[in-house]
């Protein structure tokens, strides 16, 4: 059996007592009011940096706004450092989040901007700031998909061999495909090496069909018409090896475990017996099961 995935009191180290404490919970526990005021106003300004960035990009917008645009930039910036010294000041080991997933894309949303002022050449790297769009997921926290995210990468893991043979299948068949149109059309009709061509045996195969190389010859439209047919198939097979696959595994689930309260609203206790209304620690209602 394996292990309970780690919280972030256990990875991170949950402070004892104190402002740190407090900090913690505003900042990590989104089930207390407000963890989830944060969360919601750290969602809106995550999308007006990002919108900022796009808007930006655009070059009427970026002449007759650049000043307003340097200065939301700077805000955002001011103000995701701040988050940042505080999630790192809040935990007993800072040093783990700052190596962690997140804590690297709050490092990456934040140097661009210090670069471009320290070396103006490397203005081109704020662009890199759109990673703040992934920390969205973490607020969200997307625990309620958890277990279907996990049945799809087990089902995913468990047809990998199948689907390794199914690509290589269709490698060879765009490749012998690619070469005969390459015989049959030439370069006088677009296809000037085998790479070109096999480029369009999988643009035809995928039904994307971008139309900068078709055939001309009767034999070249022959072939093409083979490989739009077979590419209906093709399209169809991984998705069914995939579904087989999360089928079975569906029918072999265990049962679905018991819901658990979640953690306090008022002091953040958690570990509350399932049938628990009130909190052992403060007293305080419990939410609903979750």
């Amino acid at each position: 059996m394996s292990p309970a995935p780690l919280s972030a009191h256990d990875l991170l180290g949950k402070p004892e007592a104190g402002w740190r404490l407090a900090l913690f919970r505003v900042i990590f526990e989104s089930e207390t009011r407000a963890g989830r005021l944060f969360d919601k106003l750290l969602v809106v300004l995550i999308l007006l940096s990002v919108g900022t960035v796009v808007a930006d990009s655009v070059e009427p917008l970026h002449r007759r706004y650049s000043a307003l645009f340097d200065a939301l930039e700077w805000g955002f910036t001011a103000i995701f450092t701040l988050e940042y010294l505080a999630r790192l000041l809040c935990v007993r080991r800072p040093g783990r989040y700052a190596r962690s997933f997140y804590g690297v894309v709050d490092l990456l949303a934040l140097l661009p901007t210090y670069l471009a002022m320290v070396a103006p050449g490397l203005h081109a790297l704020i662009d890199v700031r759109v990673l703040r769009l992934l920390r969205i997921f973490r607020i969200f926290k997307l625990t309620a998909y958890v277990a279907e995210y996990q049945a799809l990468g087990d089902a995913l893991r468990a047809s990998r061999r199948k689907i390794l043979v199914f690509l290589s299948a269709v490698l060879m068949i765009v490749l012998v495909v690619g070469t005969l149109m390459y015989v049959v059309e030439g370069p006088a009709h677009g296809f000037t090496s085998i790479p070109t061509a096999v480029y369009w045996a999988i643009t035809t195969m995928t039904t994307v069909g971008f139309g900068d190389i078709a055939p001309h010859t009767g034999l070249g439209r022959f072939i093409s018409s083979v490989m739009m047919l077979l590419g209906w198939g093709t399209l169809a097979v991984p998705t069914g090896i995939v579904t087989a696959e999360m089928t079975a595994r569906r029918v072999l689930a265990p049962a679905i475990p018991l819901p658990q309260p979640a953690a306090c609203p008022q002091c953040g206790a958690q570990g509350h017996a399932a049938d628990s209304a009130f909190c052992r620690r403060c007293g305080a209602r419990l939410p609903a099961s979750s």
